[in-house]
């Protein structure tokens, strides 16, 4: 179907004004041609207008890219991605010494090493600031055992961005430039601040107001989604390597077909299907089956903006949008909904939520601490109704204060918390698992944490 650049635009303005979202982007592959829409403005301090040229930081959408960087070497046989990561890295090491000698690089693409996920740590700007973080994460311990189940890890994409770096004898910077972003024409995507300042850029919002730094991340977290800013055609033009085989408009090959095809098939099933909407991960990325129409992408989010990429290849349509603050979960299941359903024959699920009668569970039975790396989960009763108690421990004590939340049944496994900022929607899932050795464990946020 034709894309009505018209009817979308004045849809689009609508949705972003309904769900408070001060300025977003959203481009569109259809009919082989992709179409650019902006909304709203960049920072309600100065006023300054969201257009189509403008760039918005991605978050964890710039996984995809570092995944691809890695397929490369692979491609190239550089690398052997069942061989363990110390065969590239041989100062590698975590706090588990089963781990330190056995994960592999399949294993931190599909989020399956078990390394525990939200270690941050700023290690300066220099060249090496990636080098000085992977040493650092002897420290990180881990949420599971290698291998045993999904735990998102963001820790896992930057030892996959050393080992671009070491494969290389680049920067993950100027690797992403040269093999990625320069071949596929990509001229308004760069990682640095100094280059941000060439574009016009979005900054982050909570609630009514501009965040008070434009970025929290390190130059160190650049692999896992820390500084990547990009428009959301060039978004699209990363994406449409993949729909197209591997080849970039001009033809270059720059994945073999074989290797695009199997970073979209299905590689670990998720416990958690609503925190990214996602029926199952491949290498880099979500997977999604959309009533019987079955696509790929990802979502991100850094510093008050948000992400979101969406790939059906049986329709040849891509869709990218990303937001800087406000109801974007909202913005994005309404926009996509019904954009995606005209151009792609795609019916999104239902957002998540509670039925208007819960059901009754066992919840005893769930009763406990559950801990992964930063995190405590407290699960409990309190005045007869299912609770949580969130809090920050160990290094990321200093973040928030606990956080003290009542759940709602939504199935025997399933729970939902009250939603927490513009990312989580009005719902949080929480969701309880069994790991192979029997061991019980709460999903939240993707991440796994085992009950101790």
């Amino acid at each position: 179907m034709t894309f009505d650049r018209t009817r979308w635009q004045a849809r689009f303005d609508e949705l972003r004004a309904a769900h408070q979202v001060p300025g977003a982007s959203l481009a569109v592959l259809a009919d082989g041609e992709i179409h650019e829409l902006a909304s709203g403005v960049l920072h309600r301090g100065t006023g300054v207008g969201a257009t189509t040229d403008s760039v918005f930081q991605l978050g964890s959408v710039t996984k995809v890219h570092t995944a691809t960087l890695v397929m490369q070497l692979a491609d190239a046989g550089l690398l052997d991605l069942d061989a363990p990561v110390r065969e590239v890295l041989p100062d590698f090491a975590v706090a588990d010494a089963e781990a330190t000698k056995t994960v592999t690089p399949r294993q931190l693409l599909t989020h399956t090493s078990g390394i525990s996920g939200d270690f941050t740590l700023d290690t300066g700007r220099d060249d090496d600031c990636l080098a000085r973080y992977v040493d650092a994460c002897h420290e990180v311990t881990q949420d599971v055992a290698p291998g045993t189940a999904i735990s998102y890890s963001s820790t896992g994409y930057n030892v996959l961005g050393r080992i671009v770096e070491v494969l290389t004898g680049q920067t993950w910077d100027d690797a992403l430039r040269d093999r990625l972003l320069t071949p596929l024409g990509m001229t308004s995507s760069v990682t640095l601040p100094e280059d941000v300042l060439r574009f016009r850029a979005a900054m982050g919002h909570e609630g009514d107001e501009p965040m008070p730094s434009w970025t929290l991340i390190p130059r160190s977290g650049g692999p896992y989604g820390g500084t990547l800013c990009s428009t959301a055609a060039d978004v699209v033009r990363l994406a449409r390597l993949h729909l197209d085989g591997g080849t970039a408009p001009d033809g270059t090959r720059l994945l073999d077909a074989g290797t695009v095809a199997g970073m979209q098939r299905h590689a670990v099933d998720v416990p958690d299907r609503w925190t990214v909407s996602s029926d199952g991960w491949g290498l880099g990325w979500t997977l999604y089956d959309w009533d019987g129409v079955t696509g790929y992408g990802h979502d991100g989010a850094a510093t008050g903006q948000y992400s979101y990429l969406r790939v059906f290849p049986q329709a040849g349509v891509i869709a990218v949008l990303l937001a800087n603050g406000g109801r974007s979960r909202h913005l994005y299941a309404d926009l996509f909904g019904e954009l995606l359903g005209e151009l792609a024959g795609a019916r999104m699920p239902a957002s998540f939520g509670v039925a208007e009668q819960p059901p009754v569970v066992d919840f005893d039975r769930y009763h406990g601490t559950y801990l992964r790396e930063g995190v405590e989960l407290t699960v409990s009763e309190r005045d007869g109704k299912p609770h949580l108690r969130y809090a920050f421990v160990g290094g990321m004590a200093h973040f928030a204060p606990p956080m003290e939340l009542d759940l709602v049944p939504v199935s025997e496994t399933v729970f939902a918390a009250p939603g927490l900022g513009a990312f989580a929607g009005d719902w949080m899932p929480i969701v309880f698992s069994t790991l192979p050795d029997g061991t019980l464990c709460l999903y939240s946020g993707m991440r796994a944490a085992p009950r101790v």
